[in-house]
């Protein structure tokens, strides 16, 4: 087995793919796709999305300071895509993609009706980088898809098709090959031992 040494870049892969609503008071809202995002702290709930300054969404989450993640399925894939590659300068993306503006709990910015979650959420930090600008926010609110709760009251948002971005190319979620604490469950145990420290 061979190995190759490349340049220092982003090879970590895969990575949600998601679409960023934002508004300024008074104007249309706009979508911006991000490929760039992550959970950073649970307690309180924290996320993270990193823009480019160029970008028509830079400047209104900048002066905002608030946007929603809404999560992308398969049925969403070619919205999402465009919402990457065109601007919301000269197009009204949720017109464009026949989205439906979904009206947020807590922030002044709406989701997307389509998305199975809609993650409101709120500026804390904007941390100045090299090509991109890091937003860290708190979630303030969450919405779910009724279709996506089993009888049990679980959250099945697995069976959604969720989309995932992997070195510019789309892909939806594949084959489950195990659960959280799998390895160290005993078998017929549903639960996993707690590590001994």
């Amino acid at each position: 087995m061979g190995k190759q040494y490349f340049r220092p870049g982003n090879m970590l892969y895969p990575l949600p793919a998601v679409m960023v609503s934002c508004q300024r008071p008074g104007e249309k809202p706009n979508i911006i796709t991000v490929a760039w995002a992550g959970t950073v702290c649970s307690s309180p709930a924290m996320v993270s999305i990193s823009v480019r300054r160029e970008r028509y969404s830079y400047e209104i989450l900048k002066e905002t300071g608030e946007f929603v993640i809404n999560l992308a399925t398969k049925e969403l894939a070619r919205a999402l895509d465009y919402c990457g590659v065109r601007s919301g300068r000269d197009v009204d993306k949720y017109q464009e993609m026949h989205l439906t503006v979904l009206p947020s709990k807590v922030v002044g910015v709406p989701g997307i009706l389509e998305s199975p979650v809609n993650i409101e959420c709120r500026v804390t930090k904007r941390e100045v980088l090299g090509s991109h600008d890091l937003f860290l926010a708190e979630v303030k609110s969450v919405t779910v898809d009724d279709r996506y709760m089993n009888e049990n009251g679980k959250f099945e948002l697995n069976q959604a098709g969720l989309i995932t971005y992997s070195h510019g190319e789309y892909f939806e979620l594949g084959k489950k090959i195990g659960s959280f604490g799998y390895s160290v469950r005993k078998p017929g145990n549903k639960k996993a031992r707690k590590k001994k420290r």
